[in-house]
């Protein structure tokens, strides 16, 4: 599968967002010692899979090859015990323009920060579409806000990133 999204760090909450359909997301990710895991075990609600996720385009993080294998509770549970790096949210499903964002609300060591992420159809959809005004950065290309970067961390150790960013933890 190819996917096309933009990734935006988003500077409040948006309106009614509690109200919006959500779900647990728990990521593993292997193996433990590499810096930017790319083999990604998850909790996905009432779902689990195992999901290897790389650019199609050496460098361009809009543009993902991802390969996907559906996994029952038990498998999960077992793969879960092997030693990687975590990282947890809850994902919201808001409605913006026409289009579903996806806000990961991030929890544990991770408490503070939130993305916003967008899917397209195409490129010309992609390169189009205009940051929402509840975002203050584009970050799809920043390598240190994907899941494989942050798991493992905690919320300080992304903070001078950040801050060149403008951004401020939400609580």
């Amino acid at each position: 599968m190819i996917e096309l999204e933009r990734t935006f760090l988003v500077k409040a909450l948006p309106e009614g967002l509690e109200k919006c359909k959500s779900k647990e997301i728990i990521d593993i990710y292997y193996p433990e010692t590499a810096k930017h895991p790319v083999l990604r075990l998850r909790k996905d609600g009432d779902k689990y899979e195992l999901t290897k996720k790389e650019p199609v385009n050496e460098g361009d993080s809009s543009h993902m090859k991802e390969q996907t294998i559906t996994l029952t509770e038990e498998e999960f549970e077992a793969l879960s015990k092997l030693p990687g790096k975590r990282v947890e949210k809850i994902r919201y499903f808001y409605e913006h323009e026409g289009k579903t964002a996806e806000i990961d609300v991030f929890r544990g060591s991770m408490e503070g920060l939130v993305l916003a992420d967008f899917e397209f159809k195409d490129h010309v959809e992609k390169d189009s579409f205009s940051m929402p005004d509840f975002c203050i950065a584009d970050v799809t290309q920043e390598e240190f806000i994907a899941g494989g970067m942050l798991c493992g961390k905690v919320f300080a150790d992304i903070v001078p990133k950040l801050a060149e960013l403008g951004y401020e933890k939400i609580l």
